[in-house]
């Protein structure tokens, strides 16, 4: 289905045009709620002569134009740019076309109305010559012109023709497979509660699913779902959407919220993008000033910070980060338009570059300057590395998000930049959500990073067995997750190993001199002569010193189950086997029978046990052991 809207000034005949070319009338279609679950509040639709159903966008007033000209921009295919053929062009005019350029919108028709007014066939001439220079330099440039009047219906098949013809040429919606509706409109009807409206954007909602509005966060189920009074199982992206959610109260939600499934946005405060300032603005953007952000259905205020330069003239344009007083719902190329508060006015608009950004840059960074270029330039596999390399190693499933292509799309460049060694996968998994990527020259920085750390904790420590995983990780400054992804990785490479809390260079052994040896030895022989109930750490400690002790585990001659029991190596790993044996023979070994098996305490057997959960060889089930991984 496509859209279309419409703009132009208030008095030039939008209304009548869009009532003759669909039937209703937008003035009466806000009395249409009452019946079942209408969308056709403010939107009217038509049939093309080659069957197909047409949304057509009306707004009465000139500040809706902006609002729901955004709300719809994802979903508008080409948009009527109405202007009165006794009138002529008028200020507003202008300044509709301006924002439909600010907002990329590049395929249209000029309608000159009332038609039937004009005073002779030389003024419409007149008329027409001046909508034709008005476009000039405009995304607009090559829109045809149309001749018509509401009243009489003269020129209306031709301008059904021409607009079937402009939107045959659209490529298809773009489905991320990440849906979102900005919601436009929400009101209640009897018998069904919520409903909210919207242009469908990147992604499918289907009956059943669990919808999330952003930002407040407020969870509720799809009851129902339809397009221009036909009621659907599934919506796809760029259809005008009515939503009946149960869950939410209509006074919850509001016009700028976003309906989207759980966990796929997260709303921001804070954007990167690229803008450029109307040539008739008026007045020059200056660091920090406040601005009205018109972005999809929201309007909030926002501090406008410029980057790589102190003043954006009129006609200029520049890259800027914008920070938002009240959270919104954005991604990488969303359009956006800026006006001044007061006395409102348009100043410009642009496209979001990063919805994310990780920090607030410093205003003349060259670094940060070249990354928004290359976002802006828009080549894909530069926007997936630039990606990579502004949050680390990530997920796949946070990459898909941070990244506004189609999923496809993405993985084909991850694939590429693999064989091309651009990006490293750190992690492969049967779960491609949990596939971890990272661009192959931060993987190299982090990989030598923790490689150098490791070196010089056995430098500094050249008793212990290994570093502590829990301080490692804090060297990377990585989440849990990420965190394993590098070491599994890292391991599997032969770089390291690991066990337990520990890890260590593959290459790193504890040795002990003759004489450091010569006097563990007797301590050792005690191990030996009572191996289920051995000397404590605190008398080792006390008849060899801290450092010795050390060696002896970090030398595998001794095992530290926790920080009171030892065992010996050989007892260790006797106790270990008939622990596997006997959940082989029973099922499971409860540490009443590791006990009585050893004749030993339940502190020993429960050392023992706790320590073999801890290593992941056991896990436990209420009272008893069954096994984990076999080794």
């Amino acid at each position: 289905m496509h859209i279309v809207g419409t703009a132009g000034h208030v008095d030039h005949g939008k209304s009548t045009l869009v009532a003759a070319l669909t039937g209703t009338h937008p003035d009466r279609l806000k009395e249409e709620i009452d019946r079942e679950m209408t969308i056709d509040l403010g939107f009217a639709s038509m049939t093309l002569p080659n069957g197909e159903t047409v949304g057509i966008i009306d707004v009465p007033g000139h500040r809706d134009f902006i609002g729901n000209m955004l709300s719809g921009i994802g979903g508008i295919d080409a948009v009527l740019l109405v202007i009165a053929a006794d009138e002529g062009v008028s200020a507003q005019t202008r300044e509709h076309l301006a924002i439909i350029d600010l907002l990329e919108i590049e395929r249209g028709v000029v309608v000159l109305t009332k038609t039937d007014l004009a005073p002779d066939p030389d003024w419409l001439d007149l008329v027409e010559m001046e909508a034709r220079e008005i476009l000039q330099g405009t995304s607009l440039a090559e829109a045809p012109v149309a001749r018509v009047s509401a009243k009489t219906g003269a020129g209306l098949p031709e301008l059904v023709s021409t607009l079937q013809g402009i939107l045959a040429q659209t490529p298809p919606k773009r489905d991320l497979g990440r849906p979102r509706l900005p919601v436009d409109r929400v009101f209640t009807l009897t018998g069904f509660g919520t409903v909210v409206t919207g242009t469908l954007l990147d992604g499918s909602f289907t009956v059943g699913d669990v919808g999330v509005c952003l930002p407040a966060g407020l969870g509720g189920r799809v009851r129902g779902l339809q397009n221009h009074k036909h009621k659907l199982q599934k919506i796809q992206p760029g259809f005008r959407t009515a939503m009946n959610i149960n869950g939410i109260d209509k006074d919850d939600i509001h016009r700028g919220d976003v309906v989207a499934l759980p966990n796929m946005y997260t709303p921001t405060h804070l954007l990167d993008a690229h803008i450029r300032v109307l040539a008739d603005a008026g007045i020059s953007l200056k660091h920090n000033m406040a601005v009205s952000l018109f972005i999809s259905a929201a309007e909030v205020p926002a501090r406008l910070r410029l980057l790589g330069t102190n003043l954006l003239e009129p006609g200029q344009s520049g890259f800027v980060q914008l920070r938002t007083e009240e959270p919104v719902v954005a991604e990488q190329g969303d359009h956006l338009i800026l006006r001044l508060p007061s006395p409102s006015a348009t100043l410009g608009g642009g496209v979001v570059l990063d919805a994310h950004p990780t920090k607030v840059y410093r205003r003349f960074d060259e670094r940060a300057l070249k990354q928004l270029e290359t976002r802006r330039a828009g080549k894909s596999a530069d926007l997936v590395l630039q990606a990579l390399g502004a949050i680390g190693m990530a997920s796949q499933k946070a990459l898909l998000a941070r990244v506004s292509l189609p999923q496809a799309q993405v993985l084909e460049i991850l694939e590429q930049l693999r064989l091309e060694h651009a990006v490293t996968l750190v992690r492969d998994d049967k779960n491609p959500d949990k596939k971890t990527w990272m661009d192959s020259g931060s993987w190299a920085k982090l990989r030598e990073s923790l490689l150098r750390a490791l070196q010089q904790h056995h430098a500094d420590f050249p008793f212990k067995k290994g570093m502590p995983r829990e301080q490692l990780r804090a060297l990377t400054k990585l989440n849990q997750d990420l965190f394993e992804s590098l070491l599994t990785r890292m391991e599997k490479d032969g770089e390291i190993s690991t066990e337990g809390v520990l890890a260590w260079l593959s290459n790193h052994q504890v040795r002990l001199s003759e004489a450091e040896q010569a006097k563990a030895d007797p301590v050792l022989l005690q191990f030996s002569q009572a191996p289920y109930a051995p000397p404590s750490i605190a008398e080792v400690e006390a008849s060899l010193g801290e450092d010795l002790l050390e060696g002896l585990v970090g030398s595998g001659q001794l095992v530290r189950l926790n920080d009171q029991v030892l065992l010996s190596m050989a007892a260790f790993d006797a106790m270990k086997n008939w622990v596997a044996e006997k959940i082989n023979t029973s099922g499971s070994v409860s540490l009443a029978e590791v006990r009585d098996h050893y004749e030993t305490s339940r502190k020993y057997a429960a050392a023992l046990l706790e320590y073999l959960d801890e290593i992941g060889f056991t896990a436990r089930r209420g009272d008893i052991r069954v096994l984990r991984i076999v080794k």
